[in-house]
């Protein structure tokens, strides 16, 4: 057992909170019994070193099990150790370090994808992690982040993710130019999430949600800048039938994203 919170060990799992450690490693932190789960169950061979107090162990006995499935151990440590180990204020227990898996954004258009969500200048993690998950849910072929977005291995968008992560494929663009001549040579539709743009039930009305389409998200504050929302092929905003101001910018990605995925399964998609 590793009892030690200050040890170099310990030291070296706390500094891949920081994004220039994760780089120089390939490596980042999976922390929370979810996530882990996501881990052993979809890409096991990513799991470098995995570690886990005696009591999570008991607790989580399905985790357990997996380990001894993937003929893997959990290194048990102290509460004291997670603590030191860990991003967040009150772990639950397990903390995993993992390698990095990124994929080029040609390999999603390559794979002929039908829904795809583009994230330009997202800062937010857990917006970011919580679109990552319903570009998930919604059955989305990919996720691209472009611009200046925050790094998709940061702690907090991993645990917002809770295990999708592992699920979609996660692709990095400098410019959202290139995810706009992706759509041209790929044949899918670049469509801008704007509050200027058409009301959402226009698309849904024209049929146009048929086709595969990579929905664009701008940033929480801004949005998106008018030379970034002119690469789109249409705007479209989700209509507000109460009284908010707005719209969080992670529930409005998520209704957008599904209204593709409904179209995209009515039976009608071309």
């Amino acid at each position: 057992m590793i009892e030690n919170p200050r040890s170099p060990r310990v030291r070296r799992v706390a500094k891949l909170a920081k994004k220039s450690e994760r780089q120089a490693t390939g490596a980042f932190l999976l922390e929370g019994p979810q996530a882990l789960r996501e881990a052993l169950l979809y890409r096991p061979e990513l799991l470098v070193d995995i570690f886990a107090t005696p009591a999570a162990l008991e607790r989580h006995r399905d985790i357990a099990q997996l380990l001894r499935d993937h003929d893997r151990e959990a290194e048990l440590i102290t509460d004291e150790v997670l603590a030191s180990m860990a991003d967040t204020v009150s772990p639950q227990g397990v903390i995993a370090v993992c390698r990095m898996f990124p994929v080029s954004a040609r390999e999603i258009f390559a794979a002929g994808p039908k829904l795809i969500a583009v994230l330009q200048e997202i800062r937010d993690p857990g917006n970011a992690g919580t679109i990552l998950r319903a570009a998930d849910a919604a059955g989305a072929d990919g996720v691209i982040l472009t611009g200046n977005s925050i790094d998709v291995y940061n702690p907090k968008v991993v645990r917002s993710t809770t295990g999708s992560l592992f699920h979609v494929p996660v692709a990095v663009l400098p410019e959202a130019a290139e995810v706009a001549a992706l759509c041209a040579e790929y044949g899918l539709q670049f469509i801008a999430a704007d509050v200027a743009g058409e009301d959402l039930a226009e698309a849904r009305s024209d049929g146009s949600l048929r086709r595969p389409t990579a929905w664009l998200f701008g940033n929480e504050a801004r949005g998106l800048d008018d030379e970034v929302r002119a690469l789109a092929d249409r705007s479209l905003r989700v209509p507000s039938y109460g009284s908010a101001e707005s719209m969080n910018l992670a529930t409005a990605a998520s209704v957008c994203l599904y209204e593709s995925a409904f179209e995209l399964r009515s039976g009608s998609a071309g």
